[in-house]
């Protein structure tokens, strides 16, 4: 398997998980929250997809779904269209309340874009430096790994609270 199709693979999981993580959950069970301290259901699907949109969009050069397709207009959250989650306050968190069918179309569509994004890669191209703010500097293939850790353990937190979700019905 060469590093491209691993990728594909990688992100290809978290793209068939979603829809099936929101699926059938109305907009106050998807805005949910154990308490107030802690993220929903779509705060965490919406912040794993706007992770692997920035992030890809920028190492590949391109503007990000988010904006280009016109999901930010679509969700019409109070945040300018750069924010992505990071830092967020139980406040901005609980601001997050939308539609399964949105969560799912703006990941499938940026899914889409990261996995044809990657599938284009070769071994020499994970070395490109891509972010030179650390020390050391951020290598393309670390820019990935953190892309799939971050998608795989937010769709994995989403997954456990739909469990919370139903056991509440």
């Amino acid at each position: 398997m060469d590093i491209g199709a691993l990728l594909s693979d990688s992100l290809g999981r978290v793209r068939d998980q979603v829809p099936e993580v929101v699926r059938g959950l109305d907009v106050d069970q998807l805005a949910w929250r154990p308490d107030e301290g802690a993220n929903s259901l779509a705060w965490l699907v919406w912040h794993l997809t706007r992770i692997e949109d920035d992030h890809v969009a920028e190492v590949a050069g391109t503007e990000q779904v988010w904006t280009a397709s016109g999901w930010y207009d679509r969700f019409a959250l109070p945040f300018p269209p750069q924010v992505h989650g990071w830092g967020q306050s139980e406040d901005e968190v609980a601001q997050v309340r939308v539609t399964a069918e949105l969560l799912t179309g703006y990941h499938a569509a940026t899914a889409e874009r990261a996995i044809e994004y990657v599938e284009t890669l070769t071994p020499d191209d994970l070395d490109r430096v891509v972010d030179e703010r650390w020390d050391p500097p951020v290598t393309l293939g670390v820019r990935l790994v953190s892309v799939v850790c971050e998608v795989n353990q937010h769709v994995g937190q989403a997954a456990y609270l739909r469990g919370l979700i139903e056991r509440r019905r």
